[in-house]
């Protein structure tokens, strides 16, 4: 590779000799024009010629103009050739000012010179940009003799044009853009870096056999699911290979490229209706503030340090009890927000005496409070733990909070706190009304946000559905009508930051989890995905609905009254109904002590006179490995 490179540049050398006396030569015709007069400046032109050939050539090596791999030359590159040329052209100058000084020749025309520099800018750099130019025609002509994979893409918007500049850019990725697919009536026939926009999103079964697509990506961030899964339905007819951008909320703080494509995940033909962002609100409430984020390193609790700190925060603390958990969030963070001030805390929400060491050494002016045990089924099996960690872990980050005068801290929550029929979702809800109780005895912004089920995050029905497919089936399914609210964690996190900026204090803020999915329709979705067909590759096996288990989920107790807020998409309710002051702290201490005591039985008793709605001593435990 080394010499191939330093026989180009010899080349380069001898272009540059040659280029220069033409550059010389074409200088004085173009001042003196052709004829007898000409003739009487041969000796300054050879002169000149000399001069060019000793100080041109040594002023370009030294600006490193022979160094340079050409074929990948840019602006900076440009910049380097103009400020060569002047360089070595103001030399010139001076020493043929010189000659003039010295009366060398009688007459020697110095327009010469800048007429020379104009004519080395175009020499010098056209004979080095031709060889990019060279470069770019042999990578296109090997495109072609390879085949490289034909790309229609979809959504001719800024996401799709970087996606194509990128391809186009980097061919060793192996894509090669066939044309654009999108609605806009206006970009029709239009070009894109030379890509045209060839029809609209109706036109795709069409656009494949047409233009003999191996491959289909979409382009359109901001699209909602229904849109995803019209075209990912009309790819997998066409038995055409399918790939996207990852969503809005996904892209947050991240870049459009080539390497952000991936497989269509069941989250992307779950994505809502991009929602509102009331960016000033949130910037104001987290930009430059100390923030603590508890459960750090769970799917919540990481995606909520991932979009915090696009807000630039001062700094932010990362607490949590799973030590591997907290070092691959902390890795990420670093990775994508170098400058960011990161503090990793390995600490218990249930050690009250290490968050005061934590809160005194970081004194943190947000908390996130998303650290709990949420997995239903285990926490049946394991009450004490549930008490412990999502009560009392929860009294105690409140209660440090409200020490260390906090000024904001949100609780992440969920809607199984609604009518409890489990020993989380009760847990939760005690949780809850500690936020709300702080607020009234502060004044202080400590809210609640309760949201449903969450994809992807650890735990999850999907994962459970994925294993089963990827073993060949059967899928589990308890009931066909079986349905559960379900939003994407970064669309979840992304609501959270906005309810969390509204919060004046004592605020239940609900998400808008959009309609009810029905599991059934999940699972077959994630069959299909996987390339298969439900029912006849995979089998799908009914078991019955769990005892205590809910055909639907509610977000709020019937009856209860909520109120829109500035945002579409977050709720604020009305709660009238819950334990405070002296009742809730005594309930409190008499659940810690019945946990030490290892007391399931009196405890599951005391959640249910405790939480309004609850049946959690009367629903009988699940299987411990189920998931909904």
């Amino acid at each position: 590779m080394k010499s191939r490179i330093s026989i180009r540049n010899r080349t380069l050398f001898f272009g540059d000799l040659f280029l220069i006396a033409v550059s010389v030569a074409a200088a004085f015709v173009l001042r003196l024009n052709f004829g007898a007069r000409l003739a009487d400046f041969i000796p300054q032109i050879i002169t000149m010629i000399v001069i060019a050939w000793v100080v041109k050539p040594l002023v370009y090596h030294w600006f490193g103009l022979y160094r340079r791999v050409w074929v990948y030359a840019s602006t900076q590159e440009l910049k380097l050739i103009a400020a060569a040329v002047s360089a070595a052209s103001l030399i010139m100058f001076a020493v043929i000012s010189i000659i003039q000084i010295l009366r060398i020749f009688p007459e020697f025309p110095r327009a010469a010179v800048p007429i020379d520099y104009l004519l080395s800018l175009v020499f010098v750099g056209g004979l080095r940009f031709s060889l990019r130019l060279l470069a770019e025609n042999r990578t296109g002509r090997q495109v072609m003799r390879e085949r490289y994979r034909r790309v229609l893409v979809v959504g001719a918007g800024d996401a799709g044009a970087m996606v194509v500049r990128e391809m186009l850019k980097n061919p060793q990725v192996g894509l090669t853009p066939i044309g654009f697919a999108d609605d806009d009536p206006v970009k029709q026939k239009q070009e894109i870096h030379g890509v045209r926009v060839v029809g609209m999103l109706k036109d795709i079964p069409r656009l494949v056999d047409i233009f003999h697509s191996d491959e289909v990506i979409f382009a359109i961030p901001s699209a909602p699911g229904r849109v995803v899964r019209a075209v990912s339905d009309v790819c997998r007819l066409k038995g055409v290979p399918f790939r996207t951008m990852p969503g809005l909320h996904e892209l947050l703080g991240g870049k459009v490229s080539v390497n952000r494509l991936r497989e269509v995940d069941i989250t992307d033909l779950l994505r809502r209706e991009p929602a509102r962002v009331d960016d000033q609100l949130v910037g104001l409430s987290l930009r430059g503030k100390r923030v603590l984020v508890t459960g750090a390193g769970g799917s919540i609790g990481r995606e909520l340090c991932r979009q915090v700190a696009r807000w630039e925060p001062a700094e932010m603390t990362l607490l949590g009890h799973g030590e591997n958990s907290i070092f691959e969030t902390l890795l990420e963070m670093e990775d994508n927000y170098p400058h960011l001030s990161l503090h990793p805390v390995i600490a218990d929400v249930r050690d009250r005496q290490r968050l005061q060491v934590v809160f005194s050494q970081r004194k943190p002016q947000i908390v996130f409070h998303a650290a709990a045990h949420k997995h239903v089924p285990l926490m049946e099996a394991n009450v004490e733990e549930a008490i412990t960690n999502n009560v009392l872990g929860t009294h105690n980050v409140v209660e440090t909070s409200l020490e260390h005068a906090i000024e904001r801290l949100v609780m992440i929550s969920t809607d199984k706190a609604i009518c409890p029929s489990s020993v989380m979702g009760a847990t939760k809800r005690l949780a809850e009304m500690m936020v709300l109780d702080a607020a009234r005895r502060s004044g202080r912004a400590f809210s609640v946000v309760r949201f449903g089920n969450v994809l992807g995050s650890r735990g999850s029905v999907i994962h459970r559905f994925k294993r089963q497919i990827a073993q060949g089936g059967p899928v589990t399914v308890t009931h066909p009508e079986m349905e559960r609210y379900f939003m994407t964690i970064p669309e979840a996190v992304h609501l959270v930051l906005q309810a969390s900026a509204m919060g004046q204090g004592g605020e239940v803020f609900v998400l808008n989890m959009g309609e009810q999915i029905r599991i059934l329709d999940l699972v077959e979705d994630l069959i299909r995905l996987s390339g298969l067909e439900p029912g006849k590759d995979i089998e799908i096996v009914y078991t019955g609905i769990r005892p205590g288990e809910k055909l639907s989920e509610a977000l709020w107790d019937k009856g209860a009254e909520y109120h829109p807020t500035a945002h579409p998409d977050v709720l604020r309710m009305a709660e009238d109904d819950i334990l405070q002051g002296e009742a809730l702290q005594q309930a409190v201490e008499s659940l810690g002590e019945m946990a030490r005591q290892a007391d399931a039985k009196a405890i599951l008793q005391r959640l249910d006179e405790l939480v309004p709605g609850a049946s959690v001593s009367s629903t009988p435990t699940p299987e411990i490995t189920a998931i909904v």
